[in-house]
């Protein structure tokens, strides 16, 4: 039965345009002695205790979404269709549908959007024992727990089919669906470096990487400094969410490299290359470098 209601959700996601979705269990979250492995204030189950599935649903942000960016014209397109309305509006739209679809069969579903970790810790327990509002779910470990694909160098998420062009939002359910194979084919990052080279103010470094580790997959991730990010002038945004939130790099000079050298590998390839005919970059004062 959870079979065959796992394939109707499948179903019903694509009938609705979502590009993405992958499911996981408790398994993913805890360690073999139950434990959670997630600080309170990011694990998903935290929220919805009883829950015995956590699905993901993503969808694309268009590769033209950041054009206008990639050519220093336009950055309008990105922060409407790969930011405020694919995440407010179209992702939002299609997970209240599949979260009714769900439920018209009997089982719970929360749905949670994309909030930055900034919010946690915003108000008091309701009592000793349960973490204070807010809980917001660490997306990219789920991600890769739901067998989405992999972290990235820069820090961020990559799917096979996209690359990092792609938003995801939550649905909690206490549907027992079981959860998908974690990603196990070619390595999506090949650490070479692309992000790292792209950022004209140097933000991100490998001189103190660190691993993480998710569902016994090990991702080394470059250190970011966070203040010169949030000074990019290069496509990058301040987190539209919380003003301590970590800063938007999709569409930014480093995310935009990453896009082309994926792009070489295929991941994300187009019939044309993204480039810009002409290639630019602003230091912090917004000199041209």
């Amino acid at each position: 039965m959870a079979k065959d209601f796992k394939a109707a959700i499948r179903e019903r996601a694509k009938e609705l345009g979502i590009d993405l979705i992958g499911f996981a269990g408790p398994e993913r979250f805890h360690d073999a002695c139950g434990v959670a492995i997630l600080p309170p204030g990011r694990d998903p189950f935290k929220i919805f205790p009883e829950a015995k599935t956590v699905i993901l649903v993503g969808r694309l942000i268009p590769r033209g979404a950041l054009r206008g960016a990639e050519e220093g014209t336009t950055f309008a397109s990105y922060g409407n269709f790969g930011c405020r309305m694919l995440d407010d509006q179209f992702n939002a739209a299609t997970t209240y549908d599949l979260v009714r679809f769900i439920e018209d069969a009997g089982y719970e579903a929360c749905p949670i959007f994309p909030n930055p970790d900034a919010i946690n810790n915003m108000g008091v327990p309701v009592e000793p024992g349960r973490p204070a509002p807010n809980v917001a779910p660490d997306f990219d470990y789920a991600a890769v727990a739901c067998g989405l694909g992999e972290i990235g160098l820069s820090g961020q998420f990559l799917s096979p089919e996209f690359g990092h062009r792609q938003r995801f939002q939550m649905i909690i359910t206490d549907a027992e669906l079981g959860s998908d194979p974690l990603y196990s084919g070619e390595k999506l990052c090949n650490q070479c470096g692309a992000c790292i080279s792209g950022c004209p103010l140097g933000a991100l470094s490998v001189e103190n990487t660190k691993i993480r580790v998710i569902c016994g997959k090990t991702f080394p991730v470059a250190e970011l400094d966070k203040k010169l990010c949030e000074s990019c002038l290069n496509g990058g945004t301040a987190n539209r969410l919380h003003p301590k939130g970590d800063p938007d790099r999709m569409a930014a000079a480093c995310n935009r490299a990453c896009v082309r050298a994926l792009s070489e590998r295929g991941i994300g390839r187009m019939k044309n290359e993204f480039k810009a005919e002409k290639s630019w970059a602003k230091d912090r004062q917004g000199r041209l470098v």
